[in-house]
């Protein structure tokens, strides 16, 4: 028996790490192009994108870790039934219950770690990922300058930027204007600039190059202007405010804070105690739901006879997909106080494990059972009909189908 678990195991492995490099893969990318869009409008720096990604991360483990459990389960015995192998194994004996131990080593080992993902990981991630958001939209990144268009620093500040090397570094085709309380406005043009740090953080010293320089003010009859080959230019760095605390959203606490604000704060409001109850509630079902995850795997990897069909693999990512997006509802629906939340989420969780054990049953405990049987006596009508509607070749003509 141990050399058919080694074999199961790796059988489970290799699609599994397949399935949470694509599914993380498909996600970052997807996610890629909206951040460099939503950087490049904000003025930031490329790096930041990386920044952002990698605190994504452990919410699309989250996700692609039940869809990896699945795939990996059933791919390998998808495998061992059409090599005949399953029959064969279960001719001398062994049943379903002995080879579902190793996909239950899998399970718990995977849901262990996605409770310490969606408990702990992700609400700081989340946290860092929103700062960063805020930090681009304050400037406090270096993006609130962008190049080609007018720029407001502050109240009484604006800039204009032609050309920037890659870096930042160096500045050409520069206009500044601003004016300070007492009245004074100075207005410069410059053919380069640099900005460079000072002692004090709250100033820094912009220095211009071949330029003209223009200062108004109560005590001036008329403007002076001023024509330089270097001029340095203090400037009041804006105040820029800090990023709020931690737990201000649901999903950024971690999974006994939640607990307690659901349950044990009697002075939160009650509109925060209900999104606390649905967000918790949402996480233990996501993570309990990965326990049932090998029997389903089971029930639809096994094809009926003479048939090589993959729809089990179509029924098993759909299954999982709705029953992800309905808690998602659910749990929408219980912080608006729609529904009771702990019914809004575990009776769904209650009917799939119900079907999910029915599906089992039939394929382990009834000769000859199979739960997709049904189905996939209907996807073959379907097939031979729609392949009847089409127009058919022969010598060289095609033929309406008789």
């Amino acid at each position: 028996m141990a050399l058919v678990d080694r074999y199961l195991a790796r059988n489970i492995a290799v699609p599994l790490l397949g399935t949470l490099v694509l599914a993380a893969m498909l996600l970052v990318l997807d996610k890629m192009l909206r951040l460099f869009d939503f950087v490049i409008n904000a003025g930031g720096p490329v790096s930041v994108v990386w920044r952002m990604l990698a605190n994504l991360l452990p919410e699309y483990l989250s996700l692609g870790i039940p869809i990896g459990l699945l795939l990996g389960v059933l791919l390998a015995f998808r495998k061992l039934a059409l090599s005949s192998e399953l029959d064969a194994l279960r001719g001398i004996g062994i049943g379903y219950g002995r080879l579902l131990r190793v996909p239950y080593m899998f399970a718990i080992a995977l849901m262990l770690a996605n409770v310490a993902i969606a408990g702990w990981v992700e609400p700081y991630s989340r946290y860092r990922y929103e700062g960063l958001r805020f930090d681009l939209r304050s400037g406090a990144l270096g993006a609130s300058i962008k190049v080609g268009e007018f720029n407001n620093l502050g109240k009484r500040m604006t800039l204009r930027i032609d050309r920037s090397d890659d870096h930042g570094m160096h500045l050409s085709g520069i206009f500044i204007a601003l004016d300070d309380k007492s009245g004074m406005r100075v207005a410069a043009t410059a053919a380069e600039g640099q900005f460079l740090s000072t002692d004090d953080p709250g100033t820094i010293i912009f220095r211009l190059k071949d330029g003209i320089l223009v200062q108004e003010g109560k005590s001036f009859a008329t403007p002076r202007t001023l024509s330089f080959t270097s001029y340095d230019l203090p400037i009041k760095v804006p105040a820029i405010d800090g990023f709020r605390g931690r737990g201000n959203e649901q999903e950024e606490l971690t999974l006994p804070e939640i607990a307690r604000r659901a349950y044990g704060e009697t002075k939160a409001a009650p509109e925060e105690t209900l999104a606390a109850r649905a967000n918790f509630h949402f996480r233990l079902v996501e993570v309990v739901m990965m326990l049932m995850l090998p029997l389903l795997a089971v029930a639809l990897a096994v094809p009926p006879k003479r048939s090589s069909s993959a729809l089990g693999i179509f029924v098993g990512i759909v299954l999982v997909v709705t029953y992800h997006k309905v808690n998602q509802y659910a749990q929408s629906a219980g912080a608006q106080g729609r529904f009771i939340p702990e019914l809004a989420l575990w009776v769904p969780f209650l009917g799939l494990v119900a079907l999910i054990a029915w599906m089992y049953h039939v394929i382990a405990h009834r000769p000859g059972g199979q739960p997709i049987g049904a189905l996939e006596a209907a996807f073959a009508r379907l097939g031979k009909l729609l392949r009847g509607l089409l127009p058919r070749r022969r010598d060289g003509l095609v033929e309406a189908a008789a």
